[in-house]
């Protein structure tokens, strides 16, 4: 019999985290694009799990639509150099929690305590793009990719991080927000012409990094970002310029004077042959010029690692069929509620949802929305089965409150929710293993049982970060201005 669960409600650093009694022992670990991040120990796998809270996810229609996104697209990603969502629930206070496997540390934090050898800037530089190559292949870019966004356990395995900001791969975009660092060229010449080769520049500006120890363009603004780029690369060339929609950053561009290029080999003097020819097909200003995932895996540099029979492709591109959708707040909560309700019955095989009536949910016609049935009408029908093996009743009870309304709004608006099966991902088996040693320091704590990935636990039984030193007091009160910040904005 499945074991009732109850809502605990936690304060960190003055926001509440409402979570179901399964997850225990909270600390803060970081702030994701859109929400405060904690670390967690789940009782019933006790393992450790990050915990994303969406704060207020319905408060605008925007915030909803980027939510909804970013659950479709852990749904549909599933790939081992990518976070994979654990769990997901929606609070009483309609806050929504992603739950995901938790990584030691991160790039950001791991080049702040150490320089790299060239064996972790190999292997980290193939994940990236083993997991790029997966992702572009879905048709998705991941358009913020940034050494914070990319999370490293105590084996070296890395894992890239928070799709909130993810795309459709479409030559014409609108609003880009990225971290000025590695942002590419192309975004801030043409802005709403873009593709999947500015998430290749941002590889490549975090290669660089992890090999100087320093971020290549740290630009103090958007002018200095691209004066910067500039120095290294000259100036852009005539068919790039050709592309700059408008007149005032065309007008900018042309004024400037004219710079040549340096060479690679004379700027990276202290990098290897191999490294350097690499990093410069990453970071060309043309980005129809620009190397591709799956072309840089084939690189001599990275051939210690590179297996063709090992980097995996998508199965079937993302359904990006609801991103020009303009739909109000409510549609999008009962499309997340049935996207929530899905994935529990793709995690488990069964829904443990019936309607008292024993009829299918899924039967529920866009008639009966149409002829006045409510939210509550709906609510008092769904039932959760006491006798269903499912161990997340209040998560699910809670999204079929509204499923079989979301099934006839998705059918009424064509934005049906497919069920997708995730594939499974095939373990690692790469021409070189993996290093022995790790540049995580201090070392994570392991214990001796493995779970069913056979990989080490991690344990965090302080106070601490996962992989990293005791928080101090300036770290938490940095966080608690965060965490504030995103509270107070979607109040």
């Amino acid at each position: 019999m499945a074991t009732k669960e109850e809502f605990v409600r936690t304060q960190i650093f003055g926001t509440v985290f409402e979570i179901t009694s399964r997850y225990t022992n909270l600390n803060p670990v970081g702030m994701g694009a859109f929400g405060l991040v904690c670390s967690a120990l789940d009782t019933y796998t006790n393992q450790q799990v990050a915990i994303k809270k969406i704060m207020k996810p319905f408060s605008t229609a925007v915030l909803s639509k980027r939510t909804y996104r970013e659950l479709k697209l852990m749904k549909h990603l599933r790939h081992e150099n990518l976070i994979c969502l654990e769990d997901i629930f929606l609070s009483p206070l309609e806050d929504i929690y992603f739950v995901t496997e938790l990584q030691g540390t991160d790039l950001q934090r791991l080049l702040q305590t150490r320089p790299l050898e060239k064996q972790f800037v190999q292997y980290f530089l193939y994940q990236i793009l083993r997991g790029l190559k997966y992702v572009h292949s879905a048709g998705v870019i991941h358009r913020d990719l940034k050494p914070s966004n990319i999370l490293i356990n105590e084996n070296c395995d890395l894992k890239i991080c928070d799709f909130g900001l993810a795309r459709v791969q479409d030559p014409q975009m609108t609003g880009y927000v990225s971290t000025r660092y590695y942002r590419a060229p192309e975004i801030m010449l043409t802005w709403q012409k873009y593709d999947i080769e500015v998430d290749i520049w941002s590889a490549g500006c975090i290669f660089a990094e992890m090999i100087e120890g320093k971020p290549l363009f740290p630009g103090k603004d958007h002018v200095h970002q691209f004066s910067i780029i500039t120095e290294l690369l000259g100036s852009p060339p005539t068919d790039v310029i050709n592309t700059i929609c408008s007149e005032n950053t065309l007008k900018f561009v042309t004024s400037l004077p004219h710079r040549d290029p340096i060479p690679f080999t004379e700027r990276f003097k202290n990098m290897e042959n191999e490294a350097v020819d690499l990093l410069a097909k990453m970071l060309v200003f043309d980005p129809k010029r620009r190397i591709t995932a799956t072309e840089a895996l084939s690189h001599p540099y990275l051939s210690p690692y590179h297996d063709p029979t090992d980097e995996p492709v998508a199965e079937h591109k993302f359904d990006w069929h609801f991103n020009d959708a303009d739909l109000p707040v409510d549609t999008w909560r009962v499309m997340m509620y049935s996207e929530i309700l899905d994935f529990h019955q793709m995690a488990t095989g069964n829904s443990n949802i019936i309607l008292s009536d024993g009829a299918d949910r899924n039967n529920i016609t866009a008639n009966d929305q149409n002829n006045g049935a409510s939210i509550n009408s709906f609510q008092n029908q769904m039932i959760v089965d006491p006798n269903a093996a499912f161990d997340d009743q209040v998560a699910v009870a809670t999204a079929a409150a509204q499923a079989a309304q979301a099934a006839a709004a998705l059918n009424n608006n064509s934005h049906g929710s497919t069920a997708i099966t995730p594939s499974i991902p095939i373990k690692t088996t790469t021409t070189a293993a993996a290093p022995t040693s790790s540049p995580i320091n201090p070392p994570i704590a392991v214990n001796n049982n493995s779970n069913n990935n056979g990989l080490p636990t991690v344990k965090n039984n302080d106070n601490t970060f996962p992989g990293n030193p005791p928080v101090d007091n300036k770290t938490l009160n940095s966080y608690s201005k965060q965490a504030n910040n995103f509270t107070n904005e979607f109040q």
